[in-house]
């Protein structure tokens, strides 16, 4: 098993967030997008000049955040997910799990263009919430229900495995998905770490098809092979690295985002790096981002 040293790791940008999140690199861009979900901020950051833009939003939870097609995006405030135009414009597709004390959370593109995002109690323990699918004309379709905290959600290249994560109960499941409809129709644990209490949480695929999944409060960041065998553990100088993508003009950059949520006050005197964007290069091989397509 290869271990790659806290020393490899860098700081691409100090944003000092909450809980940072959901990493995309854009490939037209060239720029690095993410979220400060309890501040609630988008962050905009080109590494090649060091530009950094940030826009604050009036909402509780900004959740996720997907590429799309016309070079818009996909991103969540609360229980809503939202199309953002290119000059800013934030229009209303849908909202889930009304009524609930629940937020969306964690969502990825399949490579078909479809959307998975996940819904998560608010308390963080109570099964509310659900795995969703919503598909180019906009309609959600519940997937997988009594879910805690949903995260890790990542795809095979082929489109044909998914990865799924609750946190708070502590597993990641493989699916087996059917590429043509999106419809689920095989599941089966992948990763159970109920008995140590491990947190995975945000993930992301590289070119072999590996699963890289970062470890909240666990200072961590490991790649599956999918047999399921862990190849690859990353040393991180943080509590909390919460998601991770690959960017960079060749997808050889892995970007961790990182969160401040739950240190003390010497935690965080010892983790000056906590709630920045982080880097390490040349530890893998990613892929581009998939986009939603509108119908």
């Amino acid at each position: 098993m290869r271990t790659i040293a806290r020393s490899a790791v860098e700081s691409a940008h100090r944003s000092l967030d909450q809980l940072g999140e959901t990493p995309l690199w854009c490939d037209k861009e060239r720029v690095l997008w993410w979220l400060d979900i309890e501040k609630p901020t988008l962050h905009r950051l080109d590494p090649a000049t060091g530009q950094h833009d940030a826009r604050a939003f009036e909402t509780q939870f900004l959740g996720s955040l997907a590429l799309a097609g016309h070079d818009e995006k996909l991103i969540a405030t609360d229980l809503t997910l939202n199309r953002l135009a290119v000059d800013g414009t934030l229009d209303p597709m849908l909202e889930v799990d009304a009524g609930l004390d629940n937020r969306l959370n964690d969502g990825r593109v399949d490579p078909s263009g479809r959307f998975w995002v996940g819904t998560m109690d608010n308390q963080l323990h109570r099964p509310n919430g659900k795995l969703y699918r919503i598909d180019a004309d906009g309609t959600a379709h519940a997937m997988i229900d009594d879910v805690i905290v949903s995260n890790g959600i990542a795809f095979s290249p082929d489109g044909g495995t998914g990865y799924f994560t609750d946190t708070r109960r502590h597993i990641s499941w493989r699916l087996t998905i059917d590429p043509d409809d999106g419809a689920i129709i095989g599941r089966e644990v992948f990763a159970d770490y109920s008995r140590t209490g491990d947190r995975p949480d945000g993930a992301t695929i590289d070119a072999e098809g590996c699963l890289w999944q970062a470890f909240f409060a666990g200072s961590r960041i490991v790649r599956y092979a999918p047999d399921g065998r862990i190849d690859t553990v990353v040393e991180m100088p943080v509590t909390n690295p919460t998601c991770l993508c690959f960017g960079g003009p060749d997808f050889r950059t892995l970007y961790v985002t990182t969160a401040r949520k739950f240190l003390s006050d010497n935690q965080l005197a010892a983790e000056p790096l906590a709630g920045s964007l982080l880097a390490v290069e040349g530890i893998g091989q990613g892929v581009a981002e998939h986009r939603f397509v509108f119908s």
